[in-house]
């Protein structure tokens, strides 16, 4: 345990490491393609770098350029073989860490999950599955394929929407979300709304008829051999499961969550999620080609390089806590830890310029193919700032958990929320864990440390 906590202290700050850059030009010995099972295990299906096209010294040089980075734990896949580990792997695979917004992804799978089993359609507005009299009826003219695009049309401060989630003091973040105002008709416009997804958490629940947790871990997390004391998903104060962040799952959980969706939701002989709902899924929506349902899509979005082929997609958090899909590779690469971005702007340029990281180390990575996916690139160039702080916070969402302001749901505030009960402030936290991740001795912590 000591060494997981000495990894986490060494990179409680932004690395502004530079890290040098390489030609790549070494090839791979050439030897038999071989491929991998996934396995329901706590082990997966290893295989040399060359035994899938990868030359071992170039690849190794990539993940000890990740760690530099702040890249906690990384972990390359090629053929559902596992070919590459950062160095301290070994110590944080098995520690649940927040994956941020990257749980957005696994709302969108359940959300297939339930469609696939006739119980959501996506077509129907969230009027169909609300209590009848919850919400006005332009929010309740939302429908489910609006909310998993993120083009809702609610007002977004993105700090402030998240920041009660964290402390955490929601009384019932559905219900709030139906108080946010709506900046412009459902469907018109993306706005990356993070009630938005908790609201969508609530109608998956209201149209399976169970906590979202319980039929989670039936349906997804069991065939996956994700234990249900692997992990801590945050509820709210009415006991309602966060769908915008706050999963805490090992990064090796986390990896089996990408290799599903990369083999088109099938697990060895079970279909866990359809084929027809993730290439739905992966369909740009008309308000952002870079979205699709809850994942984003294409080089240049979010933090994929634009130098990556068209068909890569990702899960992305906070953090850059990342699963990063190229299909036309075979590739699967998975990574969490805290920024480690390099940029000449400050902070800003941080928050900003999040492909930086990715753009490095893909650089690196490719080298390491014995068939170079792309020329090599260069180093990354930094754009200009145009960050614009005012679009993460709207103070009205905030006061809104206090029943103030215009963001307020009638009857709903941090001390009662119409007719359901509410916990205390933390009660739902478990032992050990805090904001990033979860870690100690209590029997009670979730992680298979």
């Amino acid at each position: 345990m000591g060494r997981i906590y000495g990894v986490l202290a060494a990179v409680a700050a932004v690395s502004l490491v530079t890290g040098s850059v390489f030609a790549g030009n070494a090839r791979a010995e050439a030897v038999d393609q071989v491929t991998c099972g996934v396995s329901s295990g706590r082990e997966p299906e290893r295989a040399a770098p060359e035994q899938v096209g990868l030359d071992s010294g170039l690849l190794a040089q990539a993940l000890a350029f990740a760690s530099e980075r702040n890249r906690l734990n990384v972990q390359v896949f090629r053929d559902n073989c596992l070919v590459g580990e950062g160095p301290t792997d070994e110590q944080t695979g098995n520690v649940a860490w927040n994956i941020w917004s990257a749980t957005k992804s696994v709302v969108s799978v359940l959300a297939g999950m339930a469609w696939d089993q006739g119980k959501l359609d996506l077509e129907a507005p969230i009027a169909q599955y609300l209590p009848p009299g919850l919400g006005d009826e332009q929010h309740r003219s939302i429908t489910v394929e609006n909310l998993l695009t993120e083009t809702s049309g609610m007002k977004v401060g993105v700090l402030t929407e998240g920041v009660t989630g964290v402390i955490p003091l929601d009384p019932n973040s559905a219900v709030q979300a139906l108080g946010v105002p709506l900046d412009n008709p459902p469907g018109a416009v993306f706005s990356y709304s993070q009630r938005n997804v908790d609201l969508l958490a609530y109608v998956i629940e209201l149209a399976i008829g169970e906590p979202l947790q319980q039929f989670a871990q039936r349906e997804l997390f069991d065939p996956l051999g994700i234990e249900r004391g692997d992990y801590y998903w945050a509820r709210d104060r009415a006991g309602h499961t966060y769908g915008y962040a706050h999963l805490m799952i090992p990064p090796n959980d986390f990896a089996k969550l990408g290799l599903l969706v990369s083999n088109n939701g099938r697990w060895g002989a079970q279909q866990i999620v359809s084929a027809t709902y993730l290439h739905k899924a992966r369909q740009p929506s008309p308000a952002n080609h870079c979205y699709g349902y809850l994942f984003w899509l294409g080089p240049g979005c979010a933090e994929t390089p634009d130098f990556l082929s068209e068909d890569v997609y990702s899960m992305a958090g906070l953090g850059m806590q990342n699963v990063f899909i190229v299909p036309s590779l075979n590739l699967t690469v998975v990574w969490t830890g805290v920024f480690g971005n390099v940029s000449s702007q400050g902070v800003s340029g941080i928050v900003q310029n999040t492909a930086e990281l990715p753009w490095e180390f893909f650089r690196r990575l490719f080298a390491a193919f014995e068939d170079h996916p792309v020329p090599d690139p260069g180093p990354y160039v930094e754009p200009p700032l145009r960050l614009d702080p005012s679009r993460f916070v709207d103070t009205n969402i905030l006061l809104a958990v206090f029943g103030i302001g215009l963001s307020a749901y009638p009857g709903c505030n941090v001390f009662s929320c119409l007719n359901y009960p509410l916990a205390p402030p933390f009660a739902d936290t478990a032992p050990g864990c805090a904001i990033l991740v979860c870690l100690g001795p209590d029997p009670r912590t979730p992680g298979i440390r």
